[in-house]
């Protein structure tokens, strides 16, 4: 169960770090960008670790999470978020009508993953479009700062809302495995540790 929320916990920095480089750079890493966006559908998964696809694809958040527990080199734009995406969570986890609007609108976006796959750009306007009707309602909004010029791409916009809902795909995972704000921060020193063992567990995992 302790993997399982270093594992949940890894998806919302991965999620975060994938909003705050779309929003500086328009770009980020496309293999971790695909493991977030198949999380949104693995809904009914058997392991934290195949809701990601496998350790490999939550490396870039493990990666993340070790760096951000070390205080000297946390990005304080992605611990925001962070924080952001588990208020929202805690916000969303009182509405049974807006999961279950949410659960609909992946199950029907699903059967366009299926036929133009997870990174095409009608997916991540869809999945942007259930963001902007559901978890963008709620108060407070998730702010997310950056480039003006990438912000005013409507592309990017869509990519980074589409990475927001993974975000909350994950902050819910991590609520369901026994997450809390508390155990972050009594087990910081723990939570890192098992990050850098999964880590390099996933390192072998490649070969």
């Amino acid at each position: 169960m302790r993997e399982s929320r270093v594992i949940a916990l890894s998806g919302v920095f991965q999620a975060a770090t994938l909003v705050h480089c779309l929003a500086r750079e328009g770009r980020c890493d496309m293999a971790a960008v695909e493991s977030s966006l198949a999380s949104i559908f693995r809904i009914d998964s058997d392991s934290a670790a195949e809701v990601f696809g496998g350790l490999s694809g939550i490396r870039l958040g493990m990666e993340v999470l070790v760096s951000s527990l070390d205080s000297n080199q946390r990005v304080p734009a992605v611990s925001r978020l962070v924080i952001g995406l588990m208020r929202l969570e805690r916000k969303l986890a009182s509405r049974a009508d807006m999961r279950d609007q949410l659960r609909q609108g992946i199950e029907s976006i699903q059967r366009q993953v299926d036929h133009l796959g997870l990174t095409h750009a009608t997916v991540q306007s869809r999945l942007a479009e259930l963001y902007s009707h559901t978890l963008s309602r709620l108060r407070p909004r998730i702010m997310v700062h950056g480039n003006p010029a990438q912000l005013a791409d409507p592309a990017r916009v869509e990519q980074i809302r589409s990475m927001l809902l993974a975000g909350i795909r994950a902050a819910v995972l991590w609520r369901q495995v026994g997450g809390s704000q508390w155990r972050l921060i009594l087990r910081r020193n723990e939570y890192a540790m098992l990050a850098r063992g999964l880590l390099a567990r996933s390192t072998l995992d490649r070969g």
